[in-house]
């Protein structure tokens, strides 16, 4: 699905919210909310008001890594990007060129045997692409090194050309994230959590708003590139996945909060509808054609018009309401990527209510 709709580079969300003026927190951006073809405008802090009682919020607790680790091949500096930790040991990598203005651009990938020295003295060696779709990504061993660690002391976020600086990790953390034991995560951070704070999520609780903790580590996202996800790890637990089963029992509605937290969600939802918990890989992409079975509302970020990503609003939403949200967003002036505003897409039974 690719939208017509042409985004301005102005609109890029250069820095996070709170560093656009004094005062500002992370919720300090703005909510297009769409219903069917119906579309309203908000602050993300009047999201309580938009939610009932009852309903569920699906949120990702997978935490952000330091993905990003300078190397050199031969004489040529290039940037590492790691991706994801297979079960083998290896890594999804993509090798990227360092830019001038500290961001980096793409670089064809391969061949197989390419051999990467990164800072800190550790190896890494390219094996096979990971995909037959294309060679972008491919599978690697390090040597030298364990990889988290590298990470840890070696690594900076994954930042890309639209934003103005380097940001700290604390940065792409959003309030959801939990450290996993193993020092893996997210290459890129589960961005439509990040304008939550601590003080709305109370609000939301106190006003009858249910939450359920799922994870799924996401891969690298390179916006020059718009193929659907490569297989992610996650993992439903048995007390979310009960949580989901009982409110949409009660009447309900699963909102997920972001894409990766639909896959999840959805990975686990057998034909019947019915969440079982899961853990493991998931290759599922989202699409009109497949739809979804639990998934009933939508809060994301705005993706480009050519992205992937779309194809899952449209299952959730239909293809009208994300056309017509879009073009909303461009005339409304949103900004778009991690660090800019969100989109929430509801049911157009909904349309019926009225919007606090």
């Amino acid at each position: 699905m690719t939208l017509t709709v042409e985004v301005p580079t102005e609109l890029s969300a250069r820095v996070p919210a709170e560093q656009r003026g004094p005062g500002l927190g992370r919720d300090a951006v703005r909510l297009l909310v769409s219903r069917g073809t119906e579309v309203s405008h908000h602050a993300f802090r009047e999201l309580p008001g938009l939610l009932r009682a009852g309903d569920l919020l699906v949120v990702n607790t997978s935490a952000t890594v330091a993905a990003a680790v300078d190397g050199r091949v031969g004489h040529a500096r290039v940037v590492v990007h790691f991706s994801t930790r297979g079960d083998d040991g290896r890594w999804a990598v993509e090798l990227r060129e360092p830019s001038g203005d500290g961001s980096t651009r793409a670089r064809a990938g391969g061949p197989a045997g390419t051999e990467v020295r990164l800072a800190g003295g550790a190896r890494l060696v390219l094996e096979e692409p990971l995909s037959a779709r294309g060679e972008r990504l491919w599978w690697a061993r390090v040597s030298g090194a364990g990889v988290p660690g590298l990470l840890r002391e070696r690594g900076r976020p994954i930042r890309y050309a639209y934003t103005d600086r380097d940001q700290p990790l604390s940065a792409y953390q959003t309030v959801f994230a939990l450290p996993s034991g193993d020092g893996t995560g997210s290459a890129e951070m589960p961005s439509a959590a990040r304008p939550f704070t601590a003080r709305l999520v109370t609000e939301l609780v106190s006003r009858g708003v249910w939450f359920a903790p799922i994870a799924l580590d996401t891969g690298v996202a390179s916006a020059e590139a718009h193929e659907p996800p490569y297989p992610e790890r996650f993992s439903v637990p048995e007390a979310s996945a009960r949580l989901v089963n009982a409110v949409r029992a009660g009447g309900g509605r699963v909102v997920a909060v972001g894409t990766t937290t639909v896959r999840a969600v959805e990975s686990a939802a057998g034909p019947d509808g019915v969440v079982r918990a899961r853990a493991g890989w998931t290759d599922l992409v989202v699409t009109p054609e497949r739809g979804v079975r639990v998934v009933d509302g939508l809060l994301t970020g705005l993706h480009e018009p050519q992205a992937s990503h779309l194809l899952m609003l449209a299952a959730v939403a239909g293809r009208a309401a994300v056309e017509r949200g879009y073009a909303a967003a461009v005339r409304g002036r949103y900004l778009w990527h991690e660090f800019g505003d969100v989109h929430l897409l509801l049911p157009a039974e909904d349309l019926t209510e009225s919007i606090a």
